[in-house]
């Protein structure tokens, strides 16, 4: 007994020494945290790890070193994603297609419920394309920019924009994160997809009556400053309905589940034809001349791609809002995943994370405490290993056979692993959902997490319906009705 409390506590270190400096570099660096600090944070936290694991556990470092290579591994996919995504961001504002819809956008959308129109429209969008990462960096951009130009703070909008995408994220039939939790728990995905409409629709209720309260309280600018933002764009962009065709055909690649990497990789594609064919004096300015020609263009539309530029609107407001970073400004969260793997995978290895997560095995006797254990060890897997994906596997192989035991259906731990696993991953700074969704929008985790009512919400709900127990029924239960 004593040695096993020694192996615990042990295994917590890792864990505290990384909680320790990422709060001081929190607090000595604030936004810029991810700059660096953070990821040093990661590796110092990592080497703990292994030095414990190697000094007392007597780990080979082989072993640590190719679990390091899994969790690695397991991000290429997404680390390819982010750059695509960062060449689309670029682009499509360079195009006129993102100037284009907060255009339309600032006319369409009144003030006082652009909030809850905003969780709406991102919500439906996700639904439809099954990605919340591509929600949040195509038509989530366009919304950040109207809200902006309507006085609205950067956390809420980017609140509203997530809290949307994340609902749908978890309803779509083509989320990977759905289809994953279903398949970890052999559960039939629409099963799934039904039984987490009991949590997911109260919650989705709550956020839109929050967003709508706030909208219509909120004192947003006055119409002189969208008339700016208005009439700055359409001086310096040629703004047409025809740039809505690059949203469309991409929204539709998506539906049809092509793969995300050619669909982010045509879009950008087809971005930067619409940017050669509608802005060829943006692209020239981009590249640094006033002259329209074949070197200008190529320079305009590869810088849009890859590098960080800035236009001059006449107004900092509108400048800062058209300003994009490209395939550079999505390296510091691709150091910062690629650190944050590394100690997953260490943590994972060395068998630290699992003698950890034991520790919530003798809560679960009762439902409620059941599926408070599992919400709590989804969001606790995701601020250790910092992926969602990761976290639902683990959570699902670690309370597989306790539901089992219990009686209750696996839909209940599918569930559950979704109320926290999959939405409170945007919620975690140094998590691959936090860090790509704070660089897409350009707004730090902390600032726009008070405002992500749906993910916070979510475990919450989770918990509450567990306690009250409705449609949550014992397999005996469930084979006699």
């Amino acid at each position: 007994m004593k040695s096993k409390k020694h192996e615990i506590l042990l295994s917590l270190a890792p864990v505290i020494v990384l909680i320790i400096l990422l709060a001081t570099v929190i607090r000595v660096f604030g936004s810029a945290s991810l700059d660096g600090g953070s990821q040093v944070a990661l590796l110092i936290s990592a080497g703990v790890c292994a030095a414990i694991s190697i000094l007392y556990f007597h780990i080979p470092w082989s072993q640590l070193e190719e679990g390091v290579k899994r969790s690695v591994g397991s991000v290429t996919s997404a680390i390819i994603i982010l750059l695509m995504i960062g060449a689309i961001s670029g682009v499509w504002i360079l195009s006129g297609v993102v100037p284009t819809l907060i255009h339309y956008g600032l006319m369409l959308i009144h003030p006082k419920f652009f909030l809850v129109t905003t969780c709406l429209i991102c919500a439906i969008v996700s639904v439809l394309t099954g990605s919340s990462w591509s929600t949040i960096a195509t038509i989530g951009i366009a919304l950040l920019g109207i809200g902006q130009a309507q006085g609205f703070s950067s956390g809420l909008i980017a609140g509203a924009i997530i809290s949307g995408a994340y609902f749908g994220d978890k309803m779509s039939p083509l989320s990977d994160t759905t289809v994953l939790a279903s398949t970890m728990s052999e559960v039939p995905l629409f099963s799934h997809i039904r039984y987490m409409m009991y949590t997911v629709v109260p919650t989705m209720v709550i956020t839109l009556i929050i967003f709508t309260i706030i909208g219509l309280n909120y004192s947003v600018t006055d119409a002189t400053m969208i008339t700016v933002y208005q009439e700055s764009l359409q001086a310096h962009f040629n703004l047409s309905p025809w740039l809505m065709i690059v949203p469309v055909v991409t929204m539709l690649m998506i539906a049809k589940r092509w793969p995300a990497v050619i669909v982010l990789f045509l879009s950008s594609l087809l971005g930067a034809i619409f940017a050669l064919l509608f802005q060829p004096h943006i692209l020239a300015e981009v590249a640094g001349t006033t002259e329209i020609s074949a070197y200008s263009q190529f320079t305009g539309v590869m810088r849009g791609m890859y590098d960080i530029t800035s236009i001059d609107m006449g107004h900092p407001q509108v400048s800062d809002l058209v300003a994009t970073r490209g395939m550079t400004g999505m390296l510091n969260t691709i150091y910062l995943i690629l650190c944050a793997m590394c100690f997953g995978g260490m943590m994972t290895s060395s068998g630290m994370l699992q003698r950890i997560t034991s520790l919530v095995l003798p809560f679960t006797r009762t439902r409620t405490s059941l599926v408070a254990s599992t919400v709590s060890t989804g969001f606790f897997m995701d601020c250790m290993v910092a992926d969602q994906y990761l976290s639902i596997i683990l959570t699902a192989n670690m309370f597989k056979g306790v539901y089992q035991k219990r009686g209750y259906e696996e839909r209940l731990m599918s569930r559950s692993i979704e109320d926290s696993a999959t939405v409170t991953s945007p919620l975690i700074p140094w998590s691959s959902c936090g860090m790509t969704q704070a660089t897409i929008l350009g707004v730090p985790t902390l600032t726009y997490l008070p405002y992500c009512f749906f993910n916070i919400i979510s475990p919450l709900m989770s918990i509450t319906i567990a306690a009250i127990g409705y449609k949550i029924f014992k397999k005996k239960e469930v084979t006699a009705s």
